[in-house]
């Protein structure tokens, strides 16, 4: 919570002497001394007050070293979402901060497409485009946010900024690291739903050593809010050191380790005769409580060194060792298959016994070298970053479990029971599949000050990529670009025109995409060139208000021109598709005064598949994306009533979207609101109360392929209590 500006024990101890001496000085002085000094001026040195600064939304620059100026001034759309902002919508998980934010929305996985995170950006899946301080994170996972400082939304193509894929944009979760100060934090939550949640945040500095270490961890507990016997369980531990602190050869070594145990859940089906999910009891649940289970784990060594050779010039190099797992078998609630599915859905029957199951095991090794910094040529600025990644990432997926008939265990559908007996799943063969994903590439990126009202933005980056599994391969060798034109008219605004590229090779997504995903999915097929994309957008950025609010709006429109697609003849994928998207967003961030602060935004997507076809004779030419919403906003705010008191509200609202390529299924628009008062007790204790989803609001998070749909939590409060020494 925010608080005035508070002076340093010291200032005031300071402060208080003088005064004392002053008035010492006066009671002796004679009417000679007051007369000499009433003659001669008297100069006083400033008072300065010093408060403690607590950091808000807005944010003015990226952690990436790949962005070479201000955000103002980066001529590309960039979300930030703050920890500040995250701890106020109570947002432990990826999902929870993303489902605030405008632009984007979720599609589902199942046993080919895996569980996890999947969000969509400005129109294209981004599940395999999450990095982790700007290093790709290669698993599908479920991200938790307890070891996150802020989270950077980067969106339109950006291969040039992260290699492949980043066709709708990027996400990067930028981890915690050890800071210049010593204290003790941690958190307990309580709520409804079973909610058992707490954190700690340790933090040591020694100045004379130059070392700093740090400790986050956290441990999770609950049940879905709205949902029967679905359970979630997780806990987590991040340690870090930092060597060198403040001087210019500087180390830092970080681990990261999570893992959880939850009951998956794939939500209510979808009527065959509606096109949407069936009206039932939200807390239905279709699955098998006692035999339906998920468990994973992520592990993360990174060791990042870095010099700065002069005041102009640093080096810095990372080096990643990633594994991580993920072990499931759960119930998949359809009517079947058309024209059986009308039928079991007027019967009242919901067949839950196929059996989807995944176990996958992802092994990675990511090594960047960077150099950045500023120079001249002539009256030319030059602010740069420039880099080599080398990364090898394996991929192993073992079949465990083998689907089962779906016609078998069936559930009523108004009373399921997830408790009922069930029937064993067969055990797989046991067979391995191993994907291998290995490349090498080259970046450039520098920002030109041209003149002090015109920058250019130019960056390229070269990408020698090679994937492989037992039975084929594919290499490509790719350039993508990225330039862009700033014009300031004044010093706290910029007008730009920026234009992108990307790449999507085949086999970008191999073990990471099942068949449902169809043509437009990234499996592996041997001398298939990459999909590649395009982008134009003209924006606008401003800082007003002293520079407290950061206002932006853009226009873009992405085209792929070459996107995968069926040959409707010979049913082979080719890459005659055609995938479209234009749109506008606006955005605000920072504070409207002293005691109200905003984030707030609008995304308006207009995504079609232009030319498509999903096999012969089934063509989707004209239709809208699947999972993508026309319409969606956010508003959050916050007002300091007292020193102490503070209240915040928030609305979301996500538009229709449709869950499969026909556009004959779909998920309606919803609005979500949400409440928080916080409290500050003293100086070392927080008190913060959460309502979330406060209509109790019955909406649907995502798809997949119209089957099924995943209910979003119900309504649920809970109350944090923050110590901080």
């Amino acid at each position: 919570m925010s608080s005035p500006a508070r002076p340093q024990p010291w200032k005031l101890w300071s402060t208080s002497l003088g005064l004392m001496a002053l008035s010492e000085a006066s009671l002796g002085a004679t009417a000679e001394d007051t007369e000499r000094r009433q003659a001669v001026p008297v100069t006083l040195a400033p008072t300065q007050v010093q408060g403690e600064h607590r950091p808000g939304y807005k944010r003015d620059v990226s952690d990436s070293v790949k962005f070479t100026a201000p955000l103002r001034e980066t001529p590309k759309s960039v979300t930030i979402i703050t920890e500040t902002l995250m701890q106020e919508r109570a947002a432990s998980t990826l999902v929870d901060a993303l489902r605030t934010t405008p632009g984007i929305t979720f599609g589902a996985g199942e046993g080919g497409t895996p569980l996890g995170d999947r969000p969509f950006i400005r129109g294209f899946e981004a599940s395999t485009d999450i990095m982790i301080d700007g290093i790709r994170d290669v698993g599908r996972m479920t991200h938790e946010a307890f070891n996150v400082e802020q989270i950077e939304i980067v969106k339109g193509p950006g291969s040039v900024y992260s290699g492949r894929g980043s066709t709708g944009g990027t996400i990067n979760l930028v981890s915690k690291t050890p800071k210049q100060e010593s204290y003790a934090a941690g958190s307990l939550s309580l709520g409804s739903d079973q909610l058992r949640r707490t954190t700690l945040d340790l933090n040591q500095y020694l100045p004379q050593q130059n070392l700093a270490l740090r400790l986050n961890a956290m441990q999770h507990e609950a049940d879905t809010p709205g949902r029967d016997q679905v359970e979630v369980s997780r806990w987590g531990l991040a340690p870090s050191i930092a060597f060198g602190v403040n001087t210019d050869t500087r180390a830092t070594l970080s681990y990261y380790h999570m893992q959880t145990d939850d009951i998956p859940d794939q939500g209510h089906p979808v009527s065959a005769i509606s096109g949407k999910p069936v009206k039932v009891d939200r807390d239905n649940s279709y699955g098998f409580a006692k035999r339906d289970f998920r468990k994973t784990s992520a592990d993360l060594a990174t060791l990042q060194l870095e010099h700065d050779v002069n005041d102009h010039l640093t080096l810095r190099n990372t080096t990643r060792q990633g594994r991580s797992m993920q072990d499931y078998l759960m119930s998949r609630p359809t009517f079947g298959a058309d024209p059986a599915s009308v039928n079991n859905e007027l019967a009242g029957v919901v067949l839950r016994g196929a059996a989807r199951g995944r176990n996958v095991v992802n092994n990675s090794l990511i090594n960047q070298s960077d150099i950045f910094g500023k120079f001249h040529t002539g009256s030319i600025g030059h602010s740069y970053s420039a880099g080599l990644e080398f990364s090898r990432e394996r991929i192993e997926v073992k079949n465990r479990y083998a689907p089962k008939n779906s016609e078998t265990d069936p559930a009523d559908l108004y009373h399921p029971n997830p408790k009922a007996p069930y029937a064993a799943v067969p055990r797989g063969n046991g067979q391995h599949e191993v994907t291998r994903h290995n490349n090498r590439a080259l970046y450039v990126m520098d920002t030109l000050a041209l003149h002090e009202q015109w920058d250019l933005n130019l960056g390229t980056r070269f990408d020698n990529y090679h994937v492989r599994d037992s039975a084929q391969s594919n290499r490509n060798n790719i350039w993508t670009y990225q330039a862009g034109l700033v014009f300031k008219p004044l010093p706290y605004g910029s007008l730009y025109l920026s234009y992108g590229t990307s790449f999507n090779p085949s086999g970008e997504t191999a073990g990471q995409s099942g068949g449902a995903d169809g043509a437009a999915g990234g499996r592996l097929i041997s001398n298939l060139d990459p999909e590649k994309s395009r982008s134009l957008e003209l924006g606008t950025k401003w800082d007003l208000l002293d520079e407290r609010l950061a206002l932006t709006a853009a226009l873009f429109k992405t085209e792929k021109s070459n996107a995968r697609t069926y040959d409707p003849i010979s049913n082979e994928v080719t890459l005659d598709g055609e995938v479209e998207v234009k749109g506008f967003e606006m955005g605000a961030s920072g504070h409207l005064n002293d005691r109200w602060e905003v984030m707030a935004g609008y995304t308006y997507l207009d995504a079609r598949t232009v030319k498509y076809a999903s096999g012969k004779n089934t063509r989707f030419d004209g239709n809208r994306a699947k999972f993508i919403a026309a319409n969606s906003g956010s508003l959050w705010n916050t007002y300091l009533l007292t020193d102490r008191l503070k209240v915040g509200a928030g609305a979301n609202y996500v538009g229709k979207r449709y869950t499969n390529d026909a556009n004959s299924r779909s998920l309606d628009a919803y609005w979500r609101y949400d409440a928080m008062l916080a409290y500050r007790v003293n100086s070392n204790l927080d008190l913060q109360l959460n309502v979330l989803n406060l209509t109790d609001q019955t909406y649907y998070d995502a798809s997949h392929v119209g089957m099924f749909a995943i209910v979003a939590p119900g309504r649920s409060a809970e109350l944090a209590a923050s110590l901080r020494f």
